[in-house]
């Protein structure tokens, strides 16, 4: 299987090398046949300049996808996920918090699953109110969709037929909650692993901001209304490619 690491920036000139580098080098560890997809958001700094670097020092493993403006993370994934080349995908953003092997090393689980949902292992990273805020936020989906998902905001694997079909993009800050929920709901194969998150070398987080909030309300009133009165998670078949058809008609 061929996996693409969709990589979105906006404004990581102090991040984005390494969050390349350390990526192709989790590549070679554990044997994976990958390339990168580099998302510039709209950048204003030089992030556009350095990523341009990597893509004429690794042709073939590093592409990149300019948006003259910035549209968002959710907006980059999807992007991103209609140029992938691989059969699965997985988004790691270019802020280098993620450590690319502590995901990478679960690729090998894709042969049983259709997702591979990582949580944060070590919490204490991060801030005291963006953990409150990331618990509570997690309590709240599973209490409102009857689900059971430890993080549900994490560098995701997902098998790229899946994102496919379906028809509801959210292009903000909601967009992985959203594709989790209606995934989980149709009943496809996961596997929950832990993961190791490294503190950022620079810049500010985008998660946590009042743009991000009103996303993540218009997201979750939309995503009520699909589930339980469309009945959207009543699913007669699944992607062909996938494990789970497969299980099921075994």
């Amino acid at each position: 299987m061929l996996l693409t690491i969709i990589m979105p920036a906006l404004n990581e000139e102090n991040n984005i090398n390494a969050a390349i580098d350390d990526t192709l080098s989790s590549f070679r560890e554990y044997s994976i046949d990958g390339e990168v997809l580099v998302i510039n958001d709209g950048s204003t700094d030089s992030t556009p300049d350095l990523i341009k670097r990597k893509v004429e020092e690794n042709p073939g493993k590093v592409r990149t996808l300019d948006h003259p403006k910035p549209q968002g993370i959710g907006s980059s994934f999807w992007d991103g996920a209609d140029n992938a080349k691989g059969d699965i995908v997985c988004l790691l953003p270019g802020d280098n918090e993620n450590i690319p092997g502590e995901i990478l090393r679960y690729v090998g689980l894709m042969e049983d699953v259709d997702l591979v949902i990582p949580f944060v292992l070590n919490r204490e990273v991060r801030s005291t109110f963006r953990r409150f805020l990331s618990a509570n936020y997690v309590r709240f989906i599973n209490c409102s969709f009857r689900t059971s998902l430890t993080y549900t905001t994490g560098t995701v694997i997902y098998r790229k037929s899946l994102l496919k079909e379906l028809k509801t993009r959210r292009m903000g800050f909601f967009f992985q909650t959203d594709i989790l929920i209606r995934l989980v709901k149709r009943g496809y194969l996961l596997a929950e692993v832990p993961y190791k998150l490294r503190e950022r070398g620079g810049g500010k987080s985008k998660a946590v901001r009042l743009r991000s909030l009103g996303d993540i309300v218009r997201g979750y009133f939309k995503l009520l209304a699909d589930i339980y009165f469309k009945k959207e998670s009543i699913k007669k078949a699944y992607a062909q490619d996938s494990v789970t058809a497969k299980r099921k008609s075994g």
